[in-house]
């Protein structure tokens, strides 16, 4: 990557340092649904489905890419300590799963990519996407690895503090990352994306 590129990313990171964001204005969701039909944002220049293996809470190796071939799949790179965005964007999508029923729960996958994993522990990861939903995927994997996922995302590799300290803070990218059942789309879901919204384009993106 070029250093022009990288040092651009990590200035849009250091923006979101604390995983603080602010939410998107209503109107450019109503905007996009004019353009694409859908309310989230729409890349024109789509990454493909990852191809990676990484580690599940259960401690079992997941194979991205075969365990979520021909589902809607929900990708999400955070940590379990975050303050603000990473629980809204659980709780928001649980919620909405929830909504949809039963038949589309088994349609989707939500995959949690922790970058945290000194703190975040498989029993960590285990208990904390359980109180949103069992069924969310918690994944944990090298820092390097990890990284290199996000940046082939197109998203920024987190900033993770001196970790002497208990309390520290992450800052991380905010975006969920949606790949249609059949990965003609693949949609960006920024923090402050409304229950409505993921209400609108799931079923779509699903294939139903």
């Amino acid at each position: 990557m070029r250093l022009t590129q990288l040092t651009s990313l990590i200035a849009a990171l250091l923006v979101a340092v604390g995983c603080r964001m602010e939410a998107p204005e209503r109107a450019d969701a109503a905007a996009r649904e004019a353009n694409t039909g859908l309310r989230g944002m729409v890349l024109s220049e789509a990454p493909p489905r990852p191809d990676f293996v990484l580690t599940d809470a259960r401690g079992d190796e997941f194979d991205f890419r075969a365990e979520t071939d021909g589902y809607l799949t929900l990708l999400f790179f955070g940590y379990t300590y975050c303050p603000d965005v990473c629980p809204i964007h659980m709780s928001s999508i649980a919620e909405v799963k929830r909504d949809l029923g039963a038949k589309f729960a088994r349609r989707v996958r939500v995959v949690f990519v922790t970058v945290d994993p000194a703190r975040d522990t498989p029993e960590r990861l285990r208990d904390w996407l359980g109180a949103f939903d069992p069924e969310f995927v918690g994944l944990f994997g090298p820092t390097d690895a990890v990284d290199a996922i996000q940046l082939g995302l197109g998203l920024p590799p987190a900033v993770v503090p001196d970790t002497a300290a208990a309390d520290y803070m992450v800052g991380h990218g905010s975006p969920v990352i949606a790949f249609s059942a059949d990965d003609r789309l693949v949609v960006r879901y920024p923090f402050g994306t409304r229950q409505e919204d993921w209400l609108h384009d799931l079923p779509i993106l699903a294939g139903e």
